[in-house]
């Protein structure tokens, strides 16, 4: 299933995957036996006129990501609808691993025989997937060298393997929270010695960012994305701007939320000028959101979603691109299947493969 990048191709469309969608141990601890993420998604409720929920998967179903035929179903989709590859998120706590299975059975197997590569989601982990964002789960650290050469060294074996993604052939590694590392730079630059000396290329290293730093050099990154919080700071940016007409809101004021964005304006303001960085910049597409399965009326809502603004928010996406070559024409999606948040390409009960078939409109 490899495929090289076409030229017929607008983008190199790469998808944030979540491996959360299986039961594991600690999960069972914290929250009871059997816990998945559909655990949030099935038990949505409908919180106000209109609102869209549960929603439910449609052709894959309510999959287990333990079964091997779920992830060759899965990359065959994907395959199919012009994405090059999955963004897998990769949990690492000071050498313990967190929801690794999916991807260490995907790399062990040699299946699906689709391109990949790997997001170090660095924060820690509390209960605010359920409304409890004081309570401390995992807490994230940086040991210091050592544990950075282990992580390395982890990090080789996917880097090595002939789906891996990469841009002007090095590694494409992505980074959640690159303000939260300590002496990031140094980090990531003892990470491209060690890549270098272990024959390849080196690595090419993006921070997602969150409008929350100025100089991506100084945290030692090649590029920029923008993705996830950027979608609740600029939803916040609607509450100095609604006298403004600027955003059309509808809240439930009388029971607090949650807060609600149209779609159709959201999309004019997620994806900025990408020369405004001081490095390479790729956009990041939303087909839509609504994380209130998890936090139910302290969540927000990207409200009206279709496929065809869907449509026009990717075009704009590749439009931002500009004439940069091939191999740098990355777009990121949020997310393959973040269901509890409401970002998905996976099809739906509504728009079965509606999403897909517009990005493949768009893409091919």
């Amino acid at each position: 299933m490899t495929e090289k990048i076409s030229k017929k191709k607008l983008a190199r469309v790469i998808a944030f995957y979540l491996p959360q969608f299986h039961p594991t141990p600690e999960n069972d601890e914290w929250w009871g036996s059997g816990f998945s993420e559909w655990t949030n998604v099935a038990s949505a409720k409908s919180l106000f006129k209109g609102h869209e929920q549960p929603v439910i998967p449609a052709d894959l179903g309510f999959y287990d990501l333990r079964l091997p035929e779920t992830r060759v179903a899965q990359a065959e989709m994907a395959a199919a609808y012009g994405v090059e590859g999955f963004c897998y998120w990769h949990y690492w706590f000071g050498g313990r691993r967190m929801l690794e299975r999916p991807f260490n059975e995907v790399l062990s197997s040699g299946s699906p025989d689709f391109p990949f590569c790997l997001g170090w989601a660095n924060h820690s982990w509390s209960g605010i997937w359920k409304d409890e964002p004081h309570r401390m789960l995992i807490d994230q650290t940086y040991p210091g060298e050592a544990d950075d050469r282990a992580h390395f060294d982890y990090l080789l074996t996917a880097f090595r393997d002939k789906r891996y993604i990469t841009v002007d052939g090095k590694p494409l590694f992505v980074i959640f929270k690159p303000t939260d590392i300590p002496d990031a730079k140094k980090r990531f630059d003892l990470w491209r010695e060690l890549a270098l000396q272990a024959g390849l290329k080196g690595l090419h290293i993006v921070g997602i960012h969150m409008l929350d730093f100025a100089d991506p050099g100084e945290l030692g990154l090649d590029a920029v994305t923008l993705s996830r919080l950027a979608v609740t700071n600029t939803a916040n940016s609607v509450v100095n701007e609604v006298t403004k007409n600027i955003w059309r809101i509808r809240r439930k004021l009388s029971l607090g939320g949650p807060r609600v964005v149209e779609y159709s304006e959201a999309i004019k303001h997620l994806v900025p000028d990408l020369n405004q960085f001081a490095c390479e910049a790729y956009p990041c597409i939303y087909p839509n959101w609504d994380n209130t399965p998890r936090k139910g009326r302290k969540g927000l809502v990207l409200a009206n979603s279709t496929p065809a603004l869907f449509e026009a928010h990717l075009n704009d996406a590749v439009g931002a691109l500009g004439e940069r070559d091939d191999e740098h024409k990355l777009v990121f999606v949020k997310s393959w299947n973040e269901w509890a948040e409401g970002n998905h390409l996976e099809p739906d009960t509504k728009w079965g493969l509606q999403y897909l078939q517009a990005l493949k409109r768009v893409i091919e």
